[in-house]
C-alpha cells in the first residue's frame, strides 16, 4: 500500500506587511532585507485570527480542489509551533468545526513540522489505519516576534497550507527521512513555554542567524545526498525542489547541491516570508495551481527548523 497527495490548499491572512512598512517600525531597509533573505513582504494574522482559523481555511481549499467534503477525511495531522492553546490541539479544534471523525493531533517540529506531519500520516495510511488524511502546516509566527529585533522581525509571516493524502495502490510518497539534533537548541528558540513561565521574559523568538545558516546549509546538503543515494537517483531526475521557505540564500545553496537551476525550484519566500511549518505546503500549492508541478513529476520536499529538526520527502505527484 502506498499514499499519494490528491490536492492542496493555501490560506494567507489579508494583512500584508511590506519591507517599506517595516522601515517605519525598526532600524532596517528594504535593500538590507532583500539582500540577506530575499523577502519582500509577509502576511500577518488579524487580531482574533488564530492558527486554527488559518488551518481551517486552507483545509477547505484542499477539500474543494479534491471535490471532497469533510466526512471523506478520517485523520487530521497538523504541524505547528504556534497552537491556539496547548489543548485541545489545533487538529481537534478543526475536527469539531469541520465535523470530521477519527484521530486528530498536532505535532511540533518547528519549520520541519509539515514534513514530520506528512511522514506520520503516511504511516497511518500505509498500515491501513486510515484511508484519507488532512495534513496541514499552519502558523501565526507574528505572535512570537519581538518587533524591535531587526534580526528576526523581518523574517517571519503567518499562513497555512494543506494537502489531502490518501491510500493508493500506486507509488506517491516514495521516501521520507527525518532527523534532529538538540545540541543546537540555543541557536534558535523561544524564551519561555507553559511549563517555563518566567514573568520577566516575554517569550519571543531568538535566533543566532549566522550560526543557523551554517548548520542549515551543511545539514541540508548532507540530507540531499542521502535522498539521492538511498533512492538510486541522479541529480537530473528531480523535477522540482519544494524547500522550506526560510531564506533565499539557503534555498539557492540546496538547489546548487542538487544541480537544479532556480527555475526548477519553487520559491515563495519573497511574498510570504518564513511561515515555518506552513511554508512547504503553501509553496507546493502555489506551484500546483499555477501549473508548474504536474502529475507524474518527481518532487523533493526538504525542511530545516528549530530543535534542530530536519526532514525530506520524495514524492511522485
Amino acid at each position: 500500500m502506498y499514499t499519494r497527495i490528491i490536492s492542496t490548499g493555501t490560506y494567507l491572512p489579508e494583512k500584508v506587511l511590506t519591507n517599506d512598512e517595516l522601515e517605519k517600525i525598526v532600524n532596517t531597509s528594504d535593500d538590507w532585507i532583500r539582500s540577506r533573505t530575499g523577502i519582500e513582504s509577509r502576511h500577518i494574522a488579524a487580531d482574533g485570527e488564530f492558527t486554527s482559523h488559518l488551518a481551517e481555511k486552507a483545509a477547505y481549499k484542499a477539500l474543494e480542489a479534491a471535490g471532497l467534503v469533510p466526512a471523506d477525511i478520517d485523520l487530521i495531522v497538523v504541524g505547528t509551533c504556534t497552537p491556539d492553546r496547548m489543548f485541545p490541539n489545533v487538529a481537534c479544534l478543526l475536527q469539531e468545526r469541520m465535523g470530521i471523525t477519527g484521530p486528530a493531533f498536532s505535532l511540533e517540529a518547528a519549520c520541519s513540522g509539515f514534513v514530520y506531519a506528512l511522514t506520520v500520516a503516511d504511516q497511518f495510511l500505509c498500515s491501513g489505519k486510515s484511508k484519507r488524511a488532512l495534513v496541514i502546516g499552519a502558523e501565526t509566527m507574528s505572535r512570537l516576534i519581538d518587533w524591535t529585533d531587526r534580526e528576526t522581525c523581518v523574517l517571519f509571516g503567518d499562513g497555512a497550507g494543506a494537502v489531502i493524502l490518501e491510500a493508493s495502490d500506486k507509488p506517491g510518497l516514495l521516501y521520507s527521512d527525518l532527523g534532529a539534533d538538540g545540541q543546537h537548541r540555543k541557536l534558535l528558540y523561544t524564551e519561555t513555554g507553559l511549563s517555563n513561565m518566567e514573568s520577566s521574559v516575554e517569550g519571543h523568538l531568538k535566533m543566532k542567524g549566522n550560526e543557523v545558516f551554517k548548520v542549515a546549509v551543511r545539514t541540508l546538503e548532507s540530507m540531499v545526498d542521502k535522498v539521492l543515494l538511498e533512492n538510486n537517483l541522479n541529480k537530473g531526475q528531480i523535477d522540482w525542489l519544494v524547500p522550506h521557505q526560510a531564506n533565499l540564500r539557503i534555498i539557492s545553496a540546496t538547489a546548487k547541491r542538487l544541480g537544479l537551476p532556480m527555475d526548477r525550484v519553487v520559491v515563495t519566500v519573497n511574498k510570504h516570508g518564513n511561515t515555518s511549518a506552513a511554508s512547504i505546503p503553501m509553496a507546493l500549492d502555489t506551484a500546483v495551481r499555477d501549473g508548474r508541478i504536474k502529475r507524474g513529476n518527481l518532487i523533493l520536499l526538504e525542511a530545516f527548523g528549530g530543535g534542530f529538526t530536519w526532514g525530506a520527502c520524495l514524492l511522485r505527484y
